[in-house]
């Protein structure tokens, strides 16, 4: 496994450019399966996800060609499998975007349960009922799921609860589907509106309504076409740099990005008392004078960002006074508390005392455990101490990436594949900001 060996205690300063976003990038890459034509995609962040969804296309009948650093350009002139292979479809945790593609040419579809991140159970169910509504029979096993239909058909559906990664699939669905498809209590992350841009460019007729942005409305169309397209930045990735640059007491400009995007951490930051300039496309983040403990909850859009908590805690390691994180999308994802305690972090599990947890919590209900909590409170500020760590979650690595930089002494973080899931050569960039990060690969 490969290793970063960080000596930390030092301030990063400086400025870095945000790469395409990996929860955009690789959905796109899907997407283009629904034309046979040929699609250029340019911003294409160079990480292992986006590597094993071109891996499924090509087995699948893709061809593609990477015409520059971050852009490709990939064209499907015909189906040549309707089952996404299993042992790369079960290392993503989104291998069910293909059957909107396959379902949408071929009429059929077969995948493996999805894998990435151990977060708990991925909300399918909403996803299949609203399927069920468009003429869809799904069969599920063990492992695998297969989906077949007569033809798809129009629907009005209103989900449950939100998702941001089974709005993407049922637009991606209904595009080629006959018919005006009504759909409410979409989700809103502006990776999904950058998806509706990309397929409106392709000849999709897709509106979201401004009135009411959980409402969606898609005209099918009889075929679409290529196209040029640029992926959205990574929210994620800009999150990082900057808590990286608060944990460490320094600052950092972020460039390329559009701060409307992270606006609910800006303002989070700021009122913790952090520095925040922003231009048309980018930000800059400067610590200047001890932050103050905060209270979060995570939701969806607009709320705060479930991918930021991990990343954030480090953050609010180094606040005066007692911060609370209440997770409601995920039904445990405090997995970076016990390896932060590691390093000296004082922090308490607690469950918030909802009167009604299925409408407060996004995830369902079936997924909770007696086990789990959903709030952890953090007393700060504490010197953390380095450590050694072993991980195997994207979001975790980050987050003891940064924890690392803040402690002053040698750490070690072993398994950073997991990190470079969804990250473009952090530890480089990171060392460009004033990072001593030896990255030691196997």
């Amino acid at each position: 496994m490969s290793k970063y060996l960080i000596t930390g205690g030092k301030p990063l300063k400086g400025e870095v450019s945000i790469r395409g976003a990996k929860n955009a990038s690789f959905k796109q890459i899907i997407a283009t399966l629904l034309s046979d034509e040929p699609t250029q995609l340019t911003n294409i962040p160079i990480i292992s996800d986006v590597k094993i969804t071109e891996s499924i296309c090509e087995q699948l009948g893709s061809k593609i060609n990477h015409t520059g650093e971050h852009t490709i350009e990939i064209c499907t002139p015909e189906i040549l499998k309707t089952s996404v292979p299993f042992g790369t479809g079960q290392k993503s945790r989104t291998s069910f975007l293909f059957l909107a593609p396959l379902l949408a040419r071929k009429g059929i579809a077969q995948f493996p349960i999805p894998g990435g991140d151990k977060l708990g159970d991925r909300p399918l169910d909403r996803l299949f009922d609203c399927m069920k509504t468009m003429n869809v029979k799904i069969e599920e096993s063990h492992d695998l799921v297969k989906v077949q239909t007569s033809g798809l058909k129009s629907t009005n559906f209103k989900f449950n609860k939100p998702s941001h990664t089974v709005t993407e699939s049922i637009i991606m669905l209904s595009v080629l589907t006959p018919g005006i498809s009504n759909f409410d209590n979409c989700a809103q992350e502006p990776e999904i509106d950058d998806l509706i841009d990309l397929l409106n460019s392709m000849g999709a007729k897709i509106i979201r309504n401004p009135a009411d942005p959980k409402q969606i409305s898609v005209t099918g169309v009889s075929s679409l076409h290529g196209t040029k397209h640029q992926v959205i930045a990574d929210r994620n990735e800009a999150i990082t740099f900057a808590c990286a640059a608060l944990a460490t007491k320094g600052t950092v400009n972020i460039l390329r990005i559009n701060p409307k995007i992270i606006e609910t951490f800006l303002k989070t930051i700021e009122n913790m008392g952090a520095q925040v300039e922003r231009g048309n496309d980018e930000v800059t983040v400067n610590w200047c004078q001890p932050l103050k403990a905060c209270d979060i909850e995570t939701g969806p859009e607009p709320m705060f960002m479930t991918d930021w908590q991990a990343i954030f805690t480090v953050v609010a390691s180094q606040a005066i006074g007692c911060s609370t994180i209440i997770e409601r999308v995920f039904p445990y994802r405090f997995h970076h508390i016990e390896n932060f305690k590691k390093m000296g972090l004082k922090a308490n599990y607690f469950n918030p005392k909802i009167k009604d947890p299925n409408s407060y919590y996004e995830f369902n209900e079936k997924s909770d455990r007696p086990e789990f909590f959903h709030g952890v409170k953090i007393y700060g500020p504490t010197k953390l101490q380095p450590s050694n760590f072993a991980i195997n979650d994207l979001r975790t690595g980050a987050s003891i990436t940064i924890a690392a930089l803040t402690a002053t002494g040698k750490s070690v973080i072993d398994g950073v594949e997991y990190i470079e899931r969804g990250y473009e050569k952090l530890a480089d960039r990171l060392c460009y900001l004033g990072a001593n990060i030896e990255y030691i690969k196997t």
